[in-house]
């Protein structure tokens, strides 16, 4: 590569994979989360396709699939690695025993492939993040919809084991749904209330760290991937945010960090997804509309910035 920021070159690194979404490099193991399991390949810097078969870590839950991706993260250590795996209905529609092993976060053992289911309550958690020196898993998560455009906000949240995040019977702490029967109170007493409300409708996508190569105040952070709603007038999303953080917690409203694609007049031309931060410091975007990697650079240190496509 020639440094110039742009992408050199394009390759099918592995093919023939079930609906895969979560990625995560440890080393010389990539592990990719299918719809049904959790695979590993060997790779090598500067590889461009898979030397071989993906050898299989462990199944994953996928009767149904309502909600079929399947987050991943791998803690620092590269010896755990964590998926999120989402509910299989709204709010319960296809009774409980669809629900089994689903809205949950398992925290699997990189080596053998054991697994432990490490949250529940989280209703679609579709992205997950290790912070950077503490280690603490986050995700961002997709709520329950037909509550009204104002309810019920997707938020961001640190995962904590053996939490409950709420699903299906509360929202946001100890605010009952009153759909879900039989209701559970002490289920309800015990809910969790997110860190932080990103707002209903968003559809939060991707998570990711901020570096202190972004700098000024984006320099600690996350930048949050939101696809935009389907379900809400006026429409929400449909852009990337910036949530600053402050002693390794979110304090501030968040900011547009990557806007513009959907107009004013109403036309949408991008729905982001993941986004990751680059070894240089800069914001990478994947857009599923346009199918477009973005790569997204400071002009000046803490200005927003509008996508510019490679």
């Amino acid at each position: 590569a020639d440094g110039d920021g742009r992408y050199e070159l394009k390759t099918v690194f592995a093919d023939q994979l079930n609906a895969p979404y979560g990625l995560a490099l440890v080393g010389s193991d990539l592990y990719v989360a299918n719809q049904d399991a959790l695979v590993r390949f060997r790779y090598a810097e500067g590889q461009t396709r898979a030397s071989g078969a993906p050898v299989k870590v462990t199944d994953l839950p996928s009767a149904i699939n309502h909600h079929w991706t399947k987050a991943l993260a791998a803690s620092a250590d590269g010896r755990l690695l964590y998926v999120g795996i989402g509910s299989n209905s709204n709010i319960t529609e296809r009774g409980m025993t669809a629900e089994v092993d689903r809205a949950q976060v398992w925290q699997v053992d990189a080596a053998t492939g054991a697994h432990k289911v490490y949250a529940t309550g989280l209703r679609n958690p579709t992205a997950l993040a290790i912070q950077p020196g503490s280690g603490q898993l986050w995700a961002v998560v997709n709520e329950r919809d037909e509550l009204g455009p104002n309810l019920v906000p997707d938020y961001l949240t640190s995962v904590r084991e053996g939490g409950f995040y709420g699903w299906p019977y509360s929202y946001f702490g100890p605010n009952v749904d009153p759909r879900v029967r039989p209701q559970d109170p002490q289920k309800v007493a015990a809910a969790i209330v997110p860190d932080y409300s990103l707002g209903s409708h968003v559809a939060a996508l991707g998570v990711a760290f901020s570096a202190p190569s972004l700098g000024g105040a984006f320099g600690e952070g996350v930048f949050v991937g939101e696809h935009g709603s389907w379900n809400r007038n006026p429409p929400v999303g449909y852009k990337v945010v910036f949530v600053p953080f402050r002693n390794g917690r979110p304090a501030g409203d968040p900011v547009d960090f990557v806007s513009g694609f959907r107009g004013e007049d109403g036309l949408t031309r991008g729905r982001p997804v993941g986004v990751t931060v680059d070894p240089r410091g800069a914001l990478i975007v994947a857009d599923d509309l346009s199918n477009t990697v973005w790569r997204v650079t400071p002009v000046a240190p803490a200005e927003a910035t509008t996508a510019a496509k490679d």
